[in-house]
């Protein structure tokens, strides 16, 4: 794998070493490398780091190698606070930082077992990741746009200073957070639906197939991310099992009350007064307000999710267009779109059951939308009715 020029201005010095070449420690290698800063590279499992070696992401630390300036610690959040200890003693003039997603009790720990050392360590946490792991799925532009919450608490301020300016220099924007408020934001964003979209997962687990065969997009949607490593995601949930179980028990709760109304609707179809003439048209008291709270708040949460750039949400129009199956065609879908002057807001693809065609879904801004459908039309695409 070839490395991008070096941007022309940095702020991080080298060497930084990367310590667990998994997803995020080998996607930052990269990005650092990119940037053109030296980095060394160190990991438990000899096959993950020759790989990240051998896709350009540094070189083997080793006896010999220089001292680094700054140390990223990048493995699974149980043992993250051990390895942060070990890599402050073992370097003694390096600001040490981490990439875990829970932060409160490595922080705790660090502070606990590091003494006057802990003041060159800087908890952090990129938001950003993919369903899968391993470096052979990093991306050297994972962090760009993204993100990057900087725990200082207690830290050398010169040394908060470098971990701000490594988010910064692989294209994040530095977030400052204290530990608590940190793990309790996602423990909502991020932990609790990745347990939620598995929990949907699991039911599909002994569906049948003439049933599978009905799934649409919107399933794709909820369950994209249960394909992740449960192995990971088992630690994660364990180090931050406070907050995720505080909300839990919330969702637990909603769902209670959704169920209870929803029951009230439940009836044996075999029954008596469900066979009587214009039963159909019976609507069980509070089954319709159970179901509008839920949707209703999902909506105004769902509306607070930042848009575009993590800028202010924003309504998009959506035209669909039919795609076929075929080598080139959604290249040419996207040409003909670009020559219609409209920017592509949002994308996202559904394949037809039983076709060997896809609707694509193109979010654009509303005054865009008839001038897209328009030059689509002319330009032989069918444009399907929303």
């Amino acid at each position: 794998m070839s490395v991008p020029e070096p941007r022309t201005s940095v702020s991080t010095r080298g060497p930084v070493l990367i310590v667990g070449t998994g997803l995020l420690g080998t996607s930052l290698a990269l990005a650092l490398r990119a940037a053109g800063v030296e980095v060394l590279l160190s990991d438990t499992s000899p096959t993950s780091l020759a790989l990240a070696r051998d896709m350009g992401a540094g070189t083997l630390h080793g006896k010999d190698s220089p001292e680094p300036q700054v140390v990223v610690v990048a493995t699974p959040p149980d043992v993250t606070a051990e390895v942060v200890v070990a890599q402050l003693s073992a370097h003694p003039s390096a600001v040490v930082t981490d990439v875990a997603s829970v932060k409160e009790r490595v922080v705790t720990e660090v502070r606990s077992r590091a003494g006057a050392q802990a003041r060159r360590y800087v908890g952090s946490h990129p938001m950003a990741g993919r369903e899968r792991s391993g470096a052979g799925a990093a991306d050297c532009d994972l962090f760009a746009g993204r993100p990057w919450v900087v725990v200082g608490q207690d830290s050398d301020p010169q040394a908060e200073l470098v971990i701000r300016n490594l988010a910064v220099d692989v294209g994040a924007t530095p977030v400052r957070m204290g530990a608590a408020e940190h793990d309790a934001a996602v423990a909502a964003v991020s932990h609790v639906p990745q347990l939620v979209a598995s929990l949907v997962a699991a039911r599909l687990e002994e569906l049948g197939e003439g049933a599978l065969a009905l799934s649409g997009q919107g399933l794709r949607d909820v369950t994209r991310i249960a394909a992740s490593d449960p192995r990971l995601w088992s630690a994660i949930i364990v180090g931050n099992a406070g907050p995720v179980v505080d909300l839990l028990r919330r969702i637990s709760d909603d769902l209670a009350a959704l169920m209870t109304g929803i029951e009230a609707a439940v009836c044996d179809p075999d029954s008596a007064e469900h066979t009587v003439p214009g039963a159909a048209r019976v609507v069980a008291p509070g089954v319709v307000g159970a179901v509008t709270d839920v949707m209703t708040r999902g909506n105004l949460g769902r509306a607070r999710i930042p848009g575009k750039h993590g800028g202010a949400p924003r309504r998009y129009t959506e035209v669909q267009v039919l795609v076929p199956d075929a080598a080139g065609e959604l290249g040419r879908l996207f040409s003909d779109i670009g020559a219609a002057g409209v920017n592509i807001e949002d994308f996202s693809l559904e394949h037809s059951a039983g076709q060997s065609a896809g609707i694509a879904l193109i979010s654009v801004l509303p005054a865009a939308a008839l001038r897209l459908e328009e030059a689509l039309d002319a330009q032989g695409w069918r444009v399907v009715a929303g």
